[in-house]
């Protein structure tokens, strides 16, 4: 194989003309053919038992040419650019110049590469100190939550329905006098100020009785995700059944055994004084290196390829697709939730991509400046937190090259965010 490259009108741009030879080629046609021939069917012959040239004869030689190209092209493309030190940050924008069968395969690609990043000033930068202290008011928020989790629901039948009462309710909606799918429950269990319902339908509930009846009025958001419902007038017929009112324990040294490991009240104030305090020095760290970042990429200029941004991109979509099938959900149906298309939901990332690509390749800069290496050892300790985390042998997952790559690049990038935070000046 032969290839000649040239730099094109644009930056960061790459026109490669590579040629394939006819014999390897030729080659991939019989390959493509051996894979397919079961599923010609060509009068006078069994189904896939005709002979490839008599196939071509019937369909024309090029029938083979496309899944030819495929065959060759990716392994030898890559080797190419591997060889002549090309990162390609974008996929190559492909033109055929010659094809067919006992010629040289010719095409070009016109790939974009990863731009070169000049360091501006990263050693002495200025910083400012961030820190936080725990205030007896964030002890007091974590001791509520505690006892929130501990409260008890005590029924309640001498008076109407309040704010934050625990409701049991049946319900059923209509829109112009018809039930809506959807619509209707039995024995529903409301928290009255929960906002769980459409907008109106709790603040009706208060002052209601056990076992009363009553029409409650509404109107769905005009960003409802049903399009049959959203914007509409509807009428909720509702009966109360039951009442019930959180009963929160008492803050003592009892609450404290009963909900801890500790004996006393005070212990556990300490105890979650101390743990305030570590997640405040984490918050801290990770915003200190987030400043410090921010202040050596804000000295850079580079230019961001398009393909590299379209690739963070598609990267966030996935991420994005990924969390909300965890709620049953594709990103079609929340699209049409939030009145957006696919094409709008991407250029709302752009400028983040563009932040984190930017980030990235300054973190590469530097660790290429600093000569910053990673031993075996710091990689290994990693594949074993790995493993325990994930239930996994470490011996698989050494066996996982990419994943290696992966950790390796992750600890280089976390050593070069301590190398800028360490030689900061920070006041």
């Amino acid at each position: 194989m032969s290839i000649k490259i040239e730099n094109t009108e644009n930056k960061n741009e790459l026109k490669l003309e590579m040629t394939i030879e006819a014999a390897k080629f030729d080659e991939a046609i019989k390959k493509v053919f051996a894979k397919s021939a079961k599923y010609f069917n060509i009068p006078g012959f069994r189904k896939g038992k005709a002979p490839m040239n008599i196939v071509e004869r019937y369909y024309g030689d090029e029938i083979f040419y496309e899944d030819a190209f495929n065959e060759v092209v990716p392994a030898e493309f890559e080797k190419e650019l591997k060889e002549n030190n090309i990162v390609a940050v974008s996929r190559p924008d492909i033109d055929v110049t010659q094809i067919g069968k006992g010629k040289d395969l010719i095409f070009t690609a016109v790939v974009q590469t990863k731009p070169e990043v000049k360091l501006g000033k990263y050693k002495g930068i200025e910083l400012k100190k961030i820190e936080y202290t725990v205030s007896e008011e964030d002890i007091n928020h974590e001791l509520g939550h505690m006892q929130e989790k501990n409260a008890r629901l005590v029924t309640i039948e001498d008076r109407p329905v309040e704010d934050g009462d625990v409701t049991v309710i049946d319900f059923e909606g209509f829109v112009d006098g018809v039930a809506f799918e959807g619509g209707k429950a039995q024995n529903h269990e409301l928290t009255i100020g929960s906002k769980t319902f459409i907008p109106g339908f709790e603040d009706q509930i208060i002052g209601m009785k056990i076992d009363e009846e009553k029409d409650i009025n509404v109107k769905f958001p005009e960003e409802y995700f049903s399009e049959e419902l959203k914007g509409k007038n509807a009428t909720f017929k509702v009966k109360l059944h039951e009442i019930k009112k959180k009963e929160l324990p008492k803050l003592d040294d009892e609450f404290a055994k009963d909900s801890s490991e500790f004996e006393t009240l005070k212990e556990l104030k300490e105890s979650i004084k101390a743990k305030l305090e570590e997640e405040n020095k984490q918050k801290a760290k990770y915003e200190t290196e987030d400043a410090a970042i921010k202040e050596v990429a804000d000295k850079v200029e580079v230019d961001i390829p398009s393909g590299m941004v379209e690739t963070e991109i598609d990267n966030m979509t996935k991420e994005v697709e990924q969390r909300l099938s965890y709620q049953g959900m594709q990103l079609q149906n929340y699209l049409q939730m939030i009145g957006k298309t696919e094409e709008e939901f991407r250029k709302g990332y752009e400028d983040e991509a563009k932040v984190s690509i930017k980030n990235r390749l300054v973190l590469e800069a530097i660790i290429k400046e600093e000569n910053i290496q990673v031993d075996d050892a710091t990689i290994e300790e990693k594949l074993k937190s790995m493993a325990e985390m994930y239930g996994r042998k470490i011996e698989d997952l050494k066996q996982n090259k990419e994943l290696i790559n992966y950790v390796e690049a992750s600890i280089k990038n976390e050593k070069a965010v301590d190398f800028i935070v360490e030689n900061a000046k920070i006041k």
